[in-house]
């Protein structure tokens, strides 16, 4: 692989960074765009890294957002209020394995030094269109290979996301892991027990929608210990891994696939609450589908498994492959699921002399379950005399 001369820069970042290169502040376009361009990915989202400290990129330009100016980056928002993020040359001076205090002003070098592997190690200058790749991340992208800056237990030791951040990249790209990089990434996985959960969370659900084969991820995860850590419930999971490369690229289904306890799992990574009852849902009746010959046990199914039928079917086993259609043809009719599909309500049946209270809910599911039984049976005539 050879740099081309020339990288199409969208028109407002060149025009950011030329507005900051007049103003006396080297700028260079640097990181994952750069990798994506240089592989034929498609990624416009250019980042630039400057010698403009933060509050000088404030002054430079009207229009700006402090995403995370105390690390030294700045949104300047374009024309149309888009941002781009420009961040000030960095050098870490401390870090605890989660977060690093920074150094600013300091040479292009030393902010490519501080990266985490060679391949978002290279820089491009967008005007003068030169570039520079000290640590031969060219050379490890020519051989698909995911190698670190530098001495690999170092830099996993400053940030122990980057062992989880090698093996998405590794999955997304379908490059192999330097063996010193993964030797790193295995002696130092105890220090994926730091991060915060929504760090992890992030990592693993970007991992499964970015990663070439879900399959490869999860084996990278296996093998390093970062399952061990952080996804135990996978250990004895229900899911065969080799299974996951046909699942919908869904990172809540997929996760609870692969988990014995998908709601614990999910919980853990804080996943929203909505997450965690799909998890749950599919943990309680992933082992309990109905007989496709059998409507009536399809039309209970469906009103006891709700919003998450559909999760429950993308999830159904090879020998269960005639229940989708069934499930279709019953769906078809439109039967009465929910009490709220009842053709009679609470305010019905205290008018027949039920007791408010829960002896009305009591009752209304008894009647659903009659009208589960026969769609037919759902008028109020019909339910009122059975009240």
């Amino acid at each position: 692989m050879t740099f081309p001369e020339k990288l199409s820069i969208p028109s407002e970042v060149l025009k950011i960074a030329k507005t900051l290169e007049d103003a006396g502040f080297e700028t260079w376009c640097v990181g994952g765009t750069i990798r994506d361009n240089l592989l034929g990915v498609e990624n416009h989202d250019f980042d630039l890294t400057t010698s403009a400290p933060p509050a000088e990129i404030q002054k430079v330009f009207k229009r700006t957002v402090p995403v995370g100016i105390e690390h030294g980056t700045v949104a300047v928002l374009d024309g149309s209020n888009q941002p781009h993020e420009v961040t000030t040359f960095r050098k870490d001076i401390q870090t605890d394995g989660r977060h690093a205090v920074v150094e600013f002003g300091v040479s292009l070098m030393d902010d490519l030094a501080r990266r985490d592997f060679t391949i978002n190690a290279i820089a491009y200058h967008p005007i003068r269109h030169e570039w520079r790749d000290p640590f031969q991340g060219e050379h490890d992208l020519e051989k698909k290979l995911i190698r670190s800056v530098g001495d690999p237990n170092w830099r996993f030791q400053e940030d122990y996301l980057r062992i989880l951040r090698a093996l998405r990249f590794s999955a997304r790209f379908e490059f192999r892991i330097h063996p010193r990089t993964l030797e790193a990434a295995k002696a130092n996985a105890q220090g994926l027990a730091q991060l915060s959960a929504e760090r992890v969370h992030d990592e693993w659900f970007k991992g499964i929608k970015t990663a070439k084969r879900v399959s490869k991820l999860v084996t990278l995860w296996r093998d390093v210990g970062a399952t061990r850590i952080w996804l135990p419930e996978m250990g004895a999971g229900s899911g065969d891994v080799g299974a996951v490369d046909k699942l919908p690229r869904d990172p809540v289904l997929i996760t609870a696939y692969l988990a014995k306890d998908p709601a614990s799992l999910l919980t853990r990574l804080k996943c929203s609450n909505k997450d965690i009852e799909r998890g749950r849902a599919i943990g309680v009746w992933r082992a309990k589908y109905p007989d496709p010959k059998d409507p009536v046990a399809i039309r209970r199914w469906l009103s006891a498994t709700g919003e998450h039928a559909d999760d429950l079917l993308a999830l159904l086993p090879a020998s269960g492959s005639r229940l989708p259609k069934a499930v279709a043809a019953i769906r078809a009719k439109s039967p009465p699921l929910t009490m709220k599909d009842l053709a009679v309500r609470g305010d019905d049946l205290i008018a027949t002399g039920v007791r408010p209270g829960p002896a009305v809910g009591e009752a209304l599911a008894r009647l659903l379950e009659e009208v589960l039984e026969d769609p037919a049976r759902n008028t109020k005539a019909y339910l009122l005399s059975r009240v």
